[in-house]
């Protein structure tokens, strides 16, 4: 028995000590742009750098050493002020990807060719920061999900162009689903967010995976081929940035589809990771699948309950996701597992596809792409100021001040009581904000919040099922039940003529939107 023991135990052994090898290299400071370290170029000290589980800290030569295995990846957290390099494409350059053999050659789609011997040493770059200070503003896309290039197009027309060669914002980023399956879109995508002309993250999504491995650690070999690994941070300010691929395949449960989680040694790297991060540093993390349910069981609760005991100590943290084509806000408190002195806020975000470029066609040759919570297609504006933040959505080929759609009846007979209501859909809305309406210059009243469909979208949806002739474009999908409305019963006691309905919402940052509606009292 003991014999037998000893046999295992070696067999480990070996395979512990074979299966790795050591990394070390430098982070240094890239005096003249060539991501080389030159002799004259000096070492950064406590710069952290992780194999994805493990992290480390640069000592005061700037050097590190890691354990490396095989198809691993070693990768740089960016501290705050200095820049990470960027490729031709604005895509930062911050890993090495240690595959000496490369994908598996069976893969549908290219994954990463033979890395080879792993270097003596493995360096990275870093220039000094432009953004200095802890004030400073992202971008955010939820899912951009080109399905074929006619959809590549219509994401570069109808959003990259509003924000191509933006100012006065550090980076961006992409809440997965980059591309709708066809991972061969990839360079198509690529070229047309590198138009916005800022240094470009992205996250991982279901429709990004190589779907022809029987491996959840294989998934994303076309995805590090084009932008590196689908879990890793940066530091920003005085705000620590985590991305998370968070789509678990096959689904452990049954072996088919995918389902919403985290793997092990994901929640490991989260934790050795926290650990360096300073615990009044405001916590941001980005994911593609939602933590909260959706339809079901989509998330598998123990990842969800350890990544909120992990994010607690804080004294600030939200997370962004997006894969679901509408937009909410859920706070996790103590009662849902997170401990933390203000409640954990996810924002589910609006996406540049809306509901995958369906609807009919406008003006501009693009579909109206709503989405089925009566949301607009569009993207999101963080703003931040130490360990503080604020969140802004832009709709897409509307103005900035557009956050609130009004659903009322243009016509009502003065004195005869009606069902009808006035209904607002405030966009970034949470229940619990407020939303006032008055008419004319009548007093303020307070709306009720309700969960329900947005009567706006339904009609845009039903004109398909009840026109003679089919719109140009593709049918929306069916609405979804959204929380962020509000209504109001019609007043019947107005007199005749015109009336302008004046809609008040204020978000959870305390800023103020408005818009108006007109309604006609008749005899």
């Amino acid at each position: 028995m003991k014999k037998s023991i000893l046999i295992v135990s070696l067999a480990l052994l070996s395979i512990s000590v074979f299966g790795q090898e050591n990394v070390s290299g430098y982070v240094f400071e890239d005096l003249n742009g060539n991501n080389k370290k030159d002799k004259n170029e000096r070492g950064i000290a406590d710069v952290a750098v992780s194999n994805g589980i493990n992290v480390t800290k640069t000592d005061q030569s700037g050097k590190y050493t890691l354990d490396l295995a095989e198809d691993q990846m070693i990768f740089l957290i960016k501290p705050s002020g200095y820049d990470i390099p960027t490729d031709q494409n604005n895509l930062p350059q911050f890993y090495y990807n240690h595959k000496p053999s490369g994908s598996p050659k069976e893969l549908k789609y290219q994954g990463v060719a033979a890395t080879g011997t792993l270097p003596k040493s493995v360096d990275f770059a870093l220039k000094p920061g432009k953004q200095t200070n802890e004030q400073f503003r992202m971008l955010v896309f939820g899912d951009p999900q080109p399905y074929n290039l006619k959809e590549v197009e219509f994401f570069s027309k109808g959003v990259v162009s509003e924000v191509e060669g933006i100012e006065n914002v550090s980076f961006g980023i992409a809440l997965g689903d980059l591309v709708g399956d066809d991972l061969s879109l990839y360079p198509d995508y690529i070229k047309a967010i590198q138009k916005i002309g800022i240094p470009w993250y992205s996250v991982m999504g279901n429709h990004d995976q190589n779907y022809d491995v029987k491996e959840d650690r294989l998934t994303d070999e076309t995805f590090e081929s084009h932008f590196g690994p689908a879990t890793y941070a940066f530091n920003h300010g005085k705000v620590h940035f985590i991305v998370l691929e968070n789509i678990l395949y096959p689904d452990p449960r049954d072996g088919q589809g995918y389902w919403g989680g985290l793997r092990e040694d994901q929640l490991k790297f989260v934790e050795n990771n926290l650990k360096l991060v300073p615990k009044d540093h405001l916590v941001v993390v980005f994911m593609h699948i939602p933590i909260f349910e959706e339809l079901g069981d989509s998330f598998r609760d123990e990842d969800r309950t350890k990544l909120l005991e992990l994010l607690s100590p804080f004294a600030n943290s939200v997370s962004l996701s997006a894969h679901t084509h509408y937009m909410r806000q859920t706070f996790w408190g103590k009662e849902e597992g997170f401990s933390g002195q203000r409640p954990h806020h996810h924002f589910n975000i609006g996406t540049p596809s809306g509901d995958w470029y369906s609807g009919k066609m406008t003006e501009s040759g693009l579909p109206a792409s709503t989405m089925r919570d009566g949301s607009p297609n569009g993207y999101v504006f963080m703003d931040f100021d130490g360990n503080n933040y604020t969140t802004a959505y832009k709709a897409a080929g509307k103005p900035e001040n557009y956050q609130i759609e009004v659903f009322a009846p243009k016509l009502v007979r003065k004195g005869q009581r009606t069902t009808a209501s006035i209904v607002a859909n405030f966009f970034m809305g949470a229940n619990t904000d407020t939303v006032r309406y008055r008419i004319g210059k009548s007093e303020w009243k307070n709306m009720v919040n309700f969960e329900g469909l947005d009567p706006t979208y339904l009609l845009e949806v039903y004109q398909w099922d009840t026109a003679d002739k089919l719109p140009e474009g593709r049918r929306p999908s069916n609405p979804f039940p959204t929380d962020h409305l509000w209504r109001a019963a019609v007043p019947t006691d107005l007199p005749t003529g015109e009336h302008s309905i004046e809609i008040e919402a204020i978000d959870m940052f305390g800023k103020k939107h408005y818009t108006t509606r007109t309604i006609t009292v008749i005899d």
